[in-house]
Parts: C-alpha cells; structure tokens; sequence
C-alpha cells in the first residue's frame, strides 16, 4: 500500500443494510451504493481506499451505534445502481460514460463485543471532536487513529485484536 491506512465510519439504516447482512454475504463482502450526497461521494471516489477501516454504524433506530468493523477491499469505483432504472437508487443524470455517483467494496472483519452507542460516542471527550458526535448526518465520515482505537476499545476489541 502507497499510503498510510486510513479510518472511517459507514452509516447504514439496519432496516435496509445490516452488519448482520454483510457477515452473510457471499464472502462476507458488499459494495457499498447507493450514497447520494456529494461529500460522501467525494470521499468514496478519491479517499477511501482499500485496507482502509470501516467503522459500522447503525443508524435511524433507538439506540444508535458502531456494532462492528468492516474493511474496504475495493476503491471507489461507479455505483451501477445510478444507471438501473429498476433501483431506488436511480439518477438518469448518471451515465457510463460520466458517472455521477460512486461506491466502494467492504469486507466485514469483526463485531463488537458491546455495541458503542451515539450517547456514549457524544459523552467521551476522546471521541467528541468527530463528526458523528457533532450531529452530522452525512453517511461515509473520516475517523482519527485515536478516535479509531478509543471505539475499538470501547466495543471490546483490543490493539492486537484488529
């Protein structure tokens, strides 16, 4: 790898994609479409990169949090669901030849021991500068080493455990 490992957070409605999902997957690997915001499309097609962690984040239930980490084992390349007039992720301004929209494979690594929840996150001084803690609703988030090892630790996987 040309660069060092970098750090993120996927936020994904367990409603409509899962950890659970992505451990039952063939080869416990998924690309991650559908985003359909431009920051997040942004860091998808020119930062997230392969052997990059994934923090997964449930999202939009009662009790939101990381459950578990996820690797990219694919760069950001065009989401085919913008081109499918079938998919609820559809954009007619997408074509192949000038792809708006972009997505990333992941593989899923581990789940927490405990899950860590957003009020936890928000009430950690260690984890109070990120973004999620900040109310951001955007979906693919840039993650620090040091808040990447606090959630780590904090959902029960140690340094040598990841």
């Amino acid at each position: 790898m040309d660069r060092e490992r970098r750090y993120w957070l996927f936020k994904s409605e367990p409603s409509c994609f899962s950890f659970d999902d992505l451990e039952k997957r063939h080869g416990q690997t998924e690309p991650w479409d559908g985003v359909r915001n431009y920051q997040a499309r942004n860091f998808l097609r020119d930062q997230v990169r392969e052997g990059d962690g994934v923090l997964f984040y449930h999202s939009n239930i009662p009790n939101p949090a990381v459950v578990g980490i996820a690797e990219v084992v694919r760069n950001g390349y065009p989401d085919s669901t913008a081109l499918d007039p079938d998919s609820e992720h559809f954009d007619p301004r997408s074509t192949p030849a000038d792809p708006i929209w972009y997505r990333v494979d992941v593989r899923y690594v581990r789940r927490f021991e405990r899950e860590v929840t957003l009020a936890e996150i928000r009430s950690n001084p260690t984890l109070g500068g990120m973004m999620l803690a900040r109310r951001s609703r955007l979906s693919i988030q840039p993650v620090d080493l040091e808040q990447w090892d606090t959630i780590l630790a904090l959902g029960g996987i140690g340094d040598n455990d990841h």
